[in-house]
């Protein structure tokens, strides 16, 4: 794949809504009011609910259809089982000009199947046609507890590269520039039909990679047993203990895409996740 990295410059919309108060929501709404957008959060249940979220990250709980309305930039942070229920939501309320940016991944044992999914459609042309709305792939690929650590200013030496993929370039520039600000290194992944590259069970997924790697992450991306992989990694996370490292982890998929091999933090983190499977299995036979 070749770097495609450069896009016009795009002044990005200052008002922001993330539907979905989740962590990926909950971290996003806090990296961005921190870069100095005006960011709602909402939820299914109400602005009522989100009175702690509202204190931690900065920004305004608020109902979702008029989150919806006000917006210039709208997040999708929710599970991709609760993409169908906002359809009816997001045609009256979202204005034409909106950007829509899809941060969602499908996990089948979260989720339930998706037929459509499980039959090799790229997750976000799924979420495109069902809301009935275009959209921009971007931010579904690093881990949600790290996306205020991983941020870094413009030239610094790690700083992380995150791919953008959408059909409307307007849309993806604008998309970039958000990421620039936010503080990483935003990459043009192609159309939204590529961004199977940046789904759960590729290379380039929740590794943190550099710009350099991340080209070369996306272009070794293959579809043929991403599923496997993608299940195999829920299944990991789902035994381990809710204070395990992120970092870990990160450490962990790079190591499994080939990076880091002769970093001795790579093997230490491996040694850390064997011992950590270990001892919940042995909880679960106990």
């Amino acid at each position: 794949m070749a770097a495609t990295n450069q896009s016009p410059k795009a002044n990005v919309p200052r008002q922001i809504a993330i539907i979905g108060a989740g962590l990926v929501g909950t971290a996003l709404a806090t990296q961005l009011v921190h870069a100095g957008k005006s960011v709602s959060i909402s939820n299914s249940r109400g602005p009522d609910t989100l009175h702690d979220v509202e204190r931690i990250t900065g920004a305004k709980a608020m109902d979702a259809k008029r989150a919806l309305s006000e917006a210039d930039i709208v997040i999708l942070a929710v599970p991709m089982s609760g993409i169908l229920p906002l359809q009816p939501i997001l045609q009256p309320s979202v204005r034409p000009d909106t950007i829509l940016i899809d941060a969602c991944n499908y996990y089948p044992s979260r989720d339930g199947k998706i037929q459509l999914l499980e039959e090799g459609m790229t997750e976000s042309v799924w979420t495109s046609k069902t809301v009935s709305f275009l959209v921009v792939k971007a931010l579904n690929n690093i881990i949600a507890l790290n996306i205020a650590s991983s941020a870094k200013p413009k030239g610094s030496a790690k700083r992380v590269a995150l791919p953008v993929s959408g059909d409307d370039e307007k849309s993806v520039a604008v998309v970039m520039e958000l990421l620039e600000v936010m503080g990483f290194d935003a990459f043009n992944a192609g159309q939204l039909e590529d961004s199977w590259r940046q789904q759960p069970g590729q290379p380039a997924y929740c590794t943190e990679p550099n710009l350099k790697e991340l080209v070369a992450l996306l272009s070794s991306a293959n579809r043929e047993g991403a599923g496997g992989k993608r299940d195999q990694g829920m299944a990991i996370s789902q035994k381990l203990p809710p204070n395990f490292p992120p970092q870990t982890m990160v450490r962990i998929a790079r190591l499994g895409a080939g990076l880091d091999w002769w970093k001795p933090q790579s093997w230490f983190a491996a040694i850390q996740l064997a011992y950590a499977l270990a001892k919940a299995s042995f909880k679960h036979t106990a």
